[in-house]
């Protein structure tokens, strides 16, 4: 989100505002429901001790504020047929960020976009069926993009869901 507010620029049209600072309470609400997307108003109520009516204007603001982006299940791509896993790197032509974004969202596959500094500009995280399947993308459709200049694929051969932990410092929400 940093790198496209910073893409788009400062004033740019449909930016949404700050969000409001997140007290205690929001961020013990953010952890519980990225622990469990599922929790019902009333559990997560009960758990950081305000009303359901408190809770729930809470939850509404945070999603009114850009906060929580939206409620999801945390899939294990291989039990679900998604054997081959890969970060590929790209390169693009200047100023192109908003329109390869915009193609590589189409792509089979495709669960991380993400524009970075460093020695490329584009960081993109896919999982597919099987090598053949990674090797047709990468070769066929993002290799095919214009403005893509060259790319880099780094195969995942383990990963590790860093989801939260109830360990964690509240600042790491």
């Amino acid at each position: 989100m940093a790198a496209e507010q910073m893409a788009d620029g400062p004033g740019a049209p449909g930016r949404t505002p700050p969000a409001r600072p997140l007290d205690a309470i929001d961020r013990s609400i953010l952890r519980i429901l990225q622990t469990d997307g599922r929790a019902s108003i009333r559990a997560v109520a009960e758990r950081v001790h305000v009303s359901r009516a408190n809770a729930y204007a809470r939850i509404n603001r945070l999603v009114e504020d850009g906060v929580i982006r939206g409620f999801s299940a945390r899939v294990n791509h291989e039990r679900a047929g998604q054997t081959a896993s890969a970060y590929i790197t790209l390169k693009i032509v200047q100023n192109s960020w908003r329109t390869v974004r915009e193609q590589l969202q189409a792509l089979p596959g495709a669960t991380h976009i993400a524009l970075v500094s460093g020695d490329f500009d584009v960081l993109l995280l896919v999982h597919t069926p099987d090598n053949q399947a990674l090797r047709e993308l990468v070769l066929t459709r993002i290799q095919a993009i214009p403005e893509v200049l060259s790319t880099r694929t780094l195969l995942v051969f383990e990963e590790t869901d860093l989801g939260p932990h109830p360990d964690r410092p509240p600042e790491l929400v």
